[in-house]
Order: structure tokens, then C-alpha cells, then sequence
């Protein structure tokens, strides 16, 4: 089914994953997609880095998930492609019978210059517009996209992408206040559309620092719980503290009426299945 057809019916509860490069990553991500499967997610997403062996890699990631009777949204970027490439990928999805599709920019590789035909998110919704009915979702940073300036035009920038698509799914964040922030000023412009949001617990002390390398710092009340939890017992209390913290944040978010909650689960299924549980016991 298409995702704003299953956001419409009510709220959403997703996976992302990521393409497995070799057996024992394969081997980690079948298990999790079977345990995952018991708690019935509406849709689950598979990441795509770019290049063609990574292309090829999320193809058949969607497509085999498909198989299972599970919906499957497959994601896209800019970075290092041509419009004809991206035509041609989109076509083998929808004859694929694949509905979803995620429109995303893409980070390009540290140190190196942008390469690629295409440069922007809307751009790919356009491609995905021609190529058959598909539904598009596209990116949202609640504390605003690190190449953005500042906040304003973050969201003068991501309101006029979501005119064009059809939803959006966030980088996950750590206060509920940074997504209904997001959803007013959104609707301040204009855009009402569905703002799923991302969850990725912090279950080390490590995973802070690289968190907010990729564009999602982690507030200094949540740090100190963690440090707190560290000097109790250790990393496997950092890591109870975590999921702890992650909860509270989506129950929070289903008090004040988010429409979807969108877990990265790093191929992974134990942290997202204990706080699923405590969600929906």
C-alpha cells in the first residue's frame, strides 16, 4: 500500500533498515526482519548510499521485503546521479510493483566536491512524478538540515519540497517539543502535510558524539542521564537508560497526535522491540 494511504487510516509504526554487504550482515538482518515482522509494522524503509552495487543492493532488499506480504518504501538521493539513471531505477521499481519511494539529497562523500546531474530532493519527486503513481516521502530535520543557514530558511526550503511530495519522515531528535515546533511552522507556511517521526535511541555514551555528527545533537539533560546511568551500572545501564528515554519521547509524541513513529533500527531489532513493547503492550 501507498503511505499516506496507510498514514491516513491511522497511526503508522515503521523500520528503516539498511542493505546487508556480505552473509553475516545478511544473516544479522534476517533475524531481525522476522523478529520485527511479529509486531506488524505498517511499512519498512531500506537505505540506499548510492553508486551501483549499493543501488542494486537496496533493489533487492525492497523488492525481496515485498515478497513477505510487508510495504516497502525504497530510498533515493542526488548525489552522483544523472536524471536518466534515476529514470531508469524508478521504472524497475514500479514495474517491480513497488508504491514508496523516499526523495533525499544525499551527503556527499567527505572531502570531495558534489558530483551528479541531480541536486535537490525535489528534483527526485519530480523524476518519481513521471514515472508512474508512486508515493513520496522526503527528509526533515527538526533542528534544521546542517547545510541549512538557519532555521527560517530550513523551513522555507523543507515546506516547499513537502508542497510537491507527500509526506515526510524525520532525522531523529530527542524532545518531543522539536517536533510539534516543526509541524507549526510548517503549518505557518502553508503545508499541512504528514510529519512521521524518526526514534533512535542513545544506548552509549558513544553514540552522543555521533549522533551529532550526523546532524542530531543530543541535549545535555539527556547526556547527564546517561552519565548518570553509566556510573550506577556500567554500558548496560546506559543502555536501559536509553531506551528508557526513548519511550517517554514516543509517548510524549502520542499524546500530542504525530501521525507515524518511524524506528532506525541499524539492522538491529532489541532496543526497538522493547520500547515497542512498552508502547503497545
Amino acid at each position: 500500500m501507498r503511505v499516506d494511504e496507510l498514514v491516513a487510516r491511522g497511526l503508522t509504526r515503521s523500520f528503516e533498515f539498511f542493505p546487508p554487504k556480505g552473509d553475516e550482515e545478511r544473516l544479522v538482518l534476517e533475524t531481525t526482519l522476522v523478529e520485527l515482522e511479529d509486531l506488524s509494522p505498517s511499512f519498512v524503509s531500506v537505505t540506499y548510499r548510492g553508486g551501483e552495487a549499493s543501488r542494486q543492493r537496496t533493489f533487492d532488499l525492497v523488492t525481496s521485503i515485498e515478497t513477505r506480504g510487508l510495504t516497502a518504501m525504497a530510498h533515493l538521493i542526488c548525489v552522483g546521479h544523472s536524471a536518466a539513471e534515476m529514470r531508469t531505477l524508478l521504472a524497475r521499481y514500479v514495474a517491480a510493483g513497488v508504491e514508496n519511494v523516499m526523495a533525499l539529497g544525499g551527503d556527499t562523500p567527505r572531502g570531495e566536491a558534489p558530483v551528479g546531474e541531480l541536486r535537490y530532493a525535489s528534483e527526485l519527486i519530480e523524476l518519481a512524478r513521471e514515472a508512474g503513481p508512486l508515493c513520496v516521502g522526503v527528509g526533515a530535520h527538526p533542528q534544521g538540515h546542517p547545510r541549512s543557514s538557519d532555521r527560517a530558511s530550513d523551513r522555507a526550503r523543507l515546506a516547499e519540497k513537502l508542497r510537491l511530495a507527500d509526506f515526510a519522515v524525520t532525522q531523529f531528535f530527542f524532545e518531543p517539543e522539536e517536533w510539534t515546533r516543526l509541524v507549526i511552522e510548517l503549518a505557518e507556511l502553508g503545508v499541512e502535510k504528514p510529519v512521521l517521526a524518526g526514534i533512535m535511541p542513545v544506548t552509549t555514551l558513544s553514540g552522543v558524539a555521533r549522533m551529532a555528527e550526523m546532524g542530531a545533537a543530543v541535549p545535555d539533560w539527556l547526556v547527564e542521564r546517561l552519565e548518570a546511568a553509566h556510573h550506577r551500572g556500567g554500558p548496560g545501564a546506559v543502555r536501559a537508560e536509553g531506551v528508557a528515554a526513548a519511550t517517554e519521547l514516543c509517548e510524549a509524541l502520542l499524546e500530542a497526535g504525530v501521525p507515524g513513529l518511524h524506528f532506525y533500527t541499524l539492522n538491529r531489532s532489541s532496543a526497538t522491540r522493547e520500547i515497542h513493547r512498552a508502547l503497545f503492550p
